[in-house]
């Protein structure tokens, strides 16, 4: 139960009575936000981590970097920024999936650098039409992600060795595949190439998104109020509710409008949104993904709750595969290249320290049982924020990966902080 008033679910609600001493009265809109702001400030002094730590970190990173490059901010700049974030993003909420049930997939940087080599070597080499061998590629990684989870799940092999291994063997095998032939170049006209490079030039597409996704978000917090006051169960304050919406239309709407000033809405970053809306939908409102909570919550528990213990991890492994292959495809699509190099960097372990930095630093725990996709989407950013930032300032490579550690450190740090900190007041 909150401070001062209803419990906070996963969506806003609109003001409506509560149950006090004296009976029920109704509550203004000002008290709601007045308790929402304490709420806040109580979490963030209990040491409990939130969006709004990680949106205040971004924007002193991106005040800092405009200050010292004024193109930083520039429109061509974020509208790169909103495509370089994507196959980072994909391979994240992968990771998430792994993260929920306090697992982790070591391999999907050698997953994704083996998608798009396979899809390079069907299409370029053997002449397989681009839709085949993109859903081959795709098929791949799932079939790598069932691999690792039989392995976890049924033999019981811990599944940091199965998935080590694993960054082992295909980031070989994507070598092997590649052999002699060495870079493959793939169709700078093709479906793959056009991931990344086609912007929806009408401005109203990107004007169309940003209220589509505000319009969706305000019905489906009122919805889910009206659900659970029906049923008596906790629901979010109005002033909430009108607060989350209004700043969800200004950063929409100004994020539209921005990318509208250079080439319009990118394709790559509207799939993007849309995997991040499908991937919260299934973990928050079905069944199963409630079951992906529980399990992250405790095995033993989840086992004796009736949950399929074995087969959610299976699953869970199987969408991390198939999310990193399809992030490699993005990948590919930005260099328009397959090549030992890329796969080389991909196995090495930049793209799967990216990724599960931008998921820790989005608010996903590494002990598992917390976090959503979303948090994927505002960790990405500030991973690709210190990255484009310190490109654009020439700073060399060395100093940059120790920038990105150091800030996967913190978050690490946090997360376990806020444990500590939850375990103190009796919390699990």
């Amino acid at each position: 139960m909150s401070r001062g008033g209803p419990h906070r679910d996963a969506g806003p609600g609109s003001a409506g009575p509560v149950t006090t001493g004296g009976g029920q009265r109704t509550r203004g809109w000002q008290d709601s936000l007045r308790e929402y702001a304490l709420d806040v400030r109580g979490s963030v002094r209990d040491g409990e981590r939130g969006p709004l730590l990680v949106i205040a970190g971004l924007i002193v990173i991106w005040i800092v970097f405009q200050g010292l490059d004024d193109k930083f901010l520039s429109p061509r700049n974020l509208s790169n920024l909103s495509v370089d974030i994507v196959g980072t993003g994909l391979v994240a909420v992968g990771i998430v999936f792994v993260l929920l049930i306090r697992e982790i997939d070591l391999s999907v940087g050698s997953v994704s650098g083996l998608a798009g080599a396979a899809f390079a070597v069907l299409n370029v080499n053997h002449g397989v039409p681009e839709w085949l061998a993109v859903i081959v590629a795709v098929a791949v990684g799932t079939a790598v992600g069932a691999f690792h989870g039989v392995f976890h799940a049924w033999l019981g092999v811990p599944a940091f060795v199965v998935t080590l291994a694993g960054l082992l063997i295909w980031n070989g095998l994507t070598l092997y595949l590649l052999g002699a032939s060495g870079t493959i170049n793939i169709d700078e006209e093709g479906l793959v190439a056009s991931l990344t490079s086609h912007h929806f030039g009408n401005e109203l597409a990107a004007y169309a998104v940003a209220a589509l996704g505000t319009g969706g978000y305000f019905l489906a917090a009122r919805r889910r109020r009206s659900r659970h006051r029906a049923t008596g169960m906790p629901y979010r304050p109005g002033g909430e509710i009108w607060l989350r919406t209004g700043l969800l239309a200004v950063v929409a709407f100004a994020g539209a409008h921005t990318l509208n000033r250079f080439q319009g809405l990118p394709l790559a970053l509207l799939i993007f949104l849309v995997v991040l809306v499908v991937s919260d939908y299934v973990l928050r409102r079905t069944r199963y993904g409630r079951r992906v909570y529980a399990l992250g919550g405790g095995v033993e528990a989840a086992r004796r709750a009736g949950i399929g213990v074995e087969r959610v991890r299976i699953a869970m492994f199987m969408v991390s595969g198939t999310l990193a292959a399809v992030g490699g495809l993005f990948v590919a699509s930005g260099l328009t290249s397959a090549s030992p190099t890329t796969a080389r960097a991909a196995g090495s372990g930049m793209l799967l320290i990216n990724a599960i930095a931008a998921a820790v630093i989005g608010g996903t725990s590494l002990f598992g049982g917390r976090g959503s996709p979303w948090s994927v989407l505002l960790g990405v950013v500030v991973i690709q924020s210190i990255a484009s930032g310190m490109g654009l300032l020439g700073v060399q490579d060395a100093v940059q990966f120790m920038i990105t550690g150091g800030v996967l450190l913190a978050a690490v740090a946090a997360d376990a902080l806020s444990r500590r900190a939850q375990a103190r007041r009796g919390r699990p």
